[in-house]
This record gives structure tokens, C-alpha cells and sequence, in this order.
């Protein structure tokens, strides 16, 4: 009887060993410190989103939502305030919702799904057709080229009736809509009070649409000037993980003599317009 009560001791030392090791991961997991997410948008984002002095958990925390031109930049603009959020288990995503006083109507909500070389983001519509949130236009600057030198003002709007972005093996779809609207634009580089207002539209296309020169599931960008005396306009593309943007900038008729430096500094100049291209 002593070896099978030898062996019963070391099945049961095993067992407790297994228990206590889960129990530990189980509480590492539950209770992963906050930085841990800061770190992991930080490098999705090559360091141009920081949440700094990140406090609480992974799944429960705050921090300050930072903007900086990335590695080795020494540009950074912080939004006013902290930003708090929550992650919860949902099927086999997560559920995210963040709130910050300053800038986020209510409560914004994000879906991530995960998977192999895939990573899925839904932006679910608008409550009520509501604005999402609202961040002041000199939290640009923090990217540094070109917003450093224009040190913007004004305000940053964005609306949705549901977007939903997808990578796979890093080339990315857009699927939906976003609406980004640029309110009481201005700049130190120019005197005037106001340059104008615009705004600038993602339109994703549904799987299986072709786009552009033949890309399945391309999303096109939109640029239009809604008022105010520095006229933009312009479209590009999304495809894969490469933006391609063409546009020009022109001044309303009796502000060329005021907006003359500005333009030359947006792009390209070519007469009386300034010609802007990206990719």
C-alpha cells in the first residue's frame, strides 16, 4: 500500500502544483497592470499615440491621451484630462469603451476581433446620429511635420453611421463610413481669424467591390471646403495599407494677397493654387 500512497501524494502535489500555476495566470491576466496596454497601442501605433501615466488594469484603467511625431520625436501635445476604459470578453472579441470629459460624446465603443495574421475593428453608427466625440485641432501638433509649423486651431468632429476596418496578413478594408469635420480652422501662419471649415469623408467599399484601379474593397477619401476663405478640395485612396491623396488649396476670391505665404508652405505652388499629394 505505501507505493500507491506514495504515488496518490504525487499525483496530488502535481495537481496542486497545476492549480496554483493556473490560479497565477488566471490573477496575472485579471489584474495585468494598465501599462501593458499603453505599450501595445504605442507600438501599433509607432509611437504616435502615447497613453501616458497609464494607471489601473488592462481591462479597467486611465490614462492621457498623447500625440507625437513618433520614435525619437520630440513633438508631443497631451489632451486635457484623463481618459478612462474598460475591456470585457465578448465571443471570441472584445468590447471597449472609453469615456474622457473633454472630448467623447457619452461613451465611445469599439469591437476587436483578433485572429492568425487578421485583426478585425468595428465602429458601431452613432447614437442617434450624435457626433462621437470632439478634439481640439491644436492636439495636431504633436505629430510634428507638418502641424508643428502650422500650430493649428479649431476644433475636430467625427460622425459615423458604422465603420469597420479589417487587416489581413497587414493589407487592410475599410468597410462603412466616417465623417471628420475640421470647424473654425486657423493657423498662426496666417492673420486671419478663420481660414474656413471643411471636411473630409472615409467611404469604404463592401467586400468583393472593386475600386480605384482594380482593388477589391479600396475606400476613397473626400476633401471639401465647407466655408471660409482658404478653399481645399481634393480625393485619394486607401488601398492595402498605402494612402494615395491629391488635392489642391486656392484662396477665395480678395484673400490671395493674405493667404499668398500659407500657400506656398500647404504644397506645390502651380500659379494661383497649391497642389497637395500624399503617396
Amino acid at each position: 500500500m505505501k507505493p500507491l500512497a506514495a504515488s496518490g501524494r504525487r499525483v496530488g502535489l502535481a495537481l496542486g502544483l497545476a492549480g496554483a500555476a493556473l490560479g497565477s495566470l488566471v490573477a496575472l491576466v485579471a489584474w495585468a497592470p494598465a501599462a501593458w496596454l499603453a505599450a501595445a497601442v504605442a507600438s501599433a501605433s509607432g509611437q504616435r499615440l502615447v497613453l501616458a501615466d497609464a494607471r489601473g488594469t488592462v481591462w479597467s484603467g486611465s490614462a492621457v491621451p498623447v500625440l507625437t511625431g513618433g520614435v525619437g520625436s520630440r513633438d508631443a501635445s497631451a489632451l486635457p484630462g484623463r481618459m478612462q476604459w474598460r475591456l470585457a470578453v465578448r465571443g471570441m472579441g472584445l468590447a471597449v469603451s472609453a469615456q474622457h470629459a473633454c472630448c467623447i460624446n457619452g461613451e465611445l465603443r469599439l469591437l476587436l476581433q483578433p485572429g492568425w495574421g487578421r485583426l478585425r475593428i468595428e465602429l458601431p453608427a452613432s447614437p442617434n446620429g450624435q457626433p462621437i466625440g470632439q478634439w481640439p485641432a491644436a492636439w495636431l501638433a504633436g505629430l510634428g511635420t507638418p502641424w508643428n509649423t502650422l500650430q493649428p486651431s479649431g476644433s475636430l468632429q467625427l460622425s459615423s453611421p458604422g465603420l469597420v476596418l479589417e487587416s489581413v496578413q497587414g493589407r487592410w478594408r475599410v468597410d462603412g463610413r466616417a465623417d471628420l469635420a475640421l470647424n473654425a480652422f486657423a493657423s498662426r501662419l496666417s492673420t486671419l481669424e478663420v481660414l474656413g471649415s471643411y471636411t473630409l469623408v472615409l467611404l469604404g467599399a463592401p467586400p468583393g467591390t472593386a475600386a480605384g484601379a482594380g482593388a477589391e474593397g479600396a475606400a476613397t477619401l473626400q476633401l471639401a471646403t465647407t466655408s471660409g476663405a482658404l478653399l481645399l478640395q481634393g480625393q485619394g485612396q486607401w488601398v492595402a495599407s498605402k494612402l494615395r491623396f491629391n488635392g489642391e488649396a486656392s484662396a477665395a476670391p480678395g484673400a490671395e494677397a493674405v493667404l499668398n505665404n500659407l500657400l506656398n508652405i500647404i504644397g506645390r505652388r502651380q500659379g494661383a493654387r497649391s497642389v497637395i499629394s500624399i503617396g
